[in-house]
């Protein structure tokens, strides 16, 4: 763990194994693939490739690095894609991450990047590739720790369900605050003259309530040892009560929250830990916590959520339609260019 996706290049991703969107033959070919040989070394890297050669559609091999920052290439064949067979074609393209993510295994590898395997020219749709992919993922890191990262060029090879991403539009015109200023300001406008004479009243009224509230207060502060005896239950306590409430445990919690093991062992451990907006977050989805139990938990760690950042109205949308996959939500937050859950 965890699961996260960028735009970058494959190519320069610094981890143990990135993984060649292959043909069976193990051939240098366009795009992904050949960039990948170029920055290897296309003349050692084929070399090796041919020793394994062939292989068949959904299976995976590796070979070493060369002059790429990852220790190794593994080399999956996913399949060219049939819209009559739309059952194997997923069948094949699934066990390419699953072999995929064997070999980096048994390899010892912490780390892996994929590309989006069959969505170029072997035809696979998109949106259907990209689910396949966060399935196959998630399935096997349900049982093993890993670092995986779904690395995408640029946003054109990354498309998601139009339908989700049309609720989450919708959400947000409806909710983000930037977006109903303008309107805010046309109707003071237009009503103005009726606040004016509606504000007279309440200075009035205001008058007396003010003056008590400059009046000399009674009474002693309390002492600063007072203030800090009644503080809130922290995070860390608050968490691990909920955990213990829910029946939940410490690895479910962890690899739902897209966190890894490492922090939320130090989050266990370590006395008065304060995590970061995005890992409380995602604890809170993990968790399933409704949006008044969110804010709740958010508290404790010194946030909240505001409708006047979008990342907030974007994670608020999913809470309040109770969907708790945090590899859905992060998938929205990449198609708004927004920071990930977990990680």
């Amino acid at each position: 763990m965890p699961f996260n996706i960028v735009r970058q290049d494959i190519t320069k991703m610094k981890v143990d194994a990135i993984v060649n969107a292959a043909n069976t033959g193990l051939q240098k070919g366009g795009g992904v693939c050949g960039a990948i040989f170029k920055a290897a070394g296309a003349a050692q890297l084929q070399a090796a490739c041919d020793k394994l050669a062939p292989i068949k559609t959904g299976e995976a091999v590796i070979t070493p690095g060369f002059s790429l920052p990852a220790k190794f290439v593994i080399h999956a064949a996913g399949p060219v894609y049939r819209h009559w067979n739309k059952e194997q074609n997923e069948q094949h393209l699934r066990a390419a991450y699953t072999n995929s993510l064997k070999r980096a295994v048994e390899n010892k590898c912490d780390s892996i990047a994929f590309p989006l395997i069959s969505s170029g020219i072997y035809g696979y749709p998109k949106n259907e590739a990209l689910q396949v992919a966060t399935s196959a993922i998630q399935d096997f890191l349900a049982d093993h720790d890993l670092d995986v990262t779904l690395v995408v060029f640029d946003k054109s090879a990354f498309t998601i369900s139009r339908e989700l991403l049309g609720a989450v539009e919708s959400y947000i015109d409806e909710h983000y605050v930037d977006t109903h200023q303008l309107k805010r300001r046309q109707l003071l406008d237009v009503e103005r003259e009726a606040l004016d004479e509606a504000d007279e009243t309440v200075s009035k009224f205001n008058e007396t309530i003010f003056e008590e509230m400059l009046a000399p207060s009674v009474g002693v502060p309390a002492p600063l040892d007072d203030l800090v005896g009644k503080l809130d239950e922290p995070f860390s306590q608050m968490l691990l009560r909920i955990i213990d409430v829910k029946g939940m445990t410490d690895v479910e919690v962890y690899k739902r929250a897209n966190l890894d093991r490492k922090l939320f062992s130090k989050i266990r451990t370590g006395k008065g830990y304060m995590p970061g907006k995005r890992t409380a977050i995602a604890l809170a989805v993990a968790l399933e916590l409704s949006l008044d139990e969110t804010d709740d938990l958010l508290e404790r760690a010194g946030y909240a959520l505001s409708h006047a950042v979008k990342f907030d109205v974007i994670v608020e949308y999913f809470i309040t339609n109770g969907k708790y996959d945090v590899f859905e939500i992060n998938e929205v937050l990449f198609e708004y260019d927004q920071p990930l859950l977990g990680g």
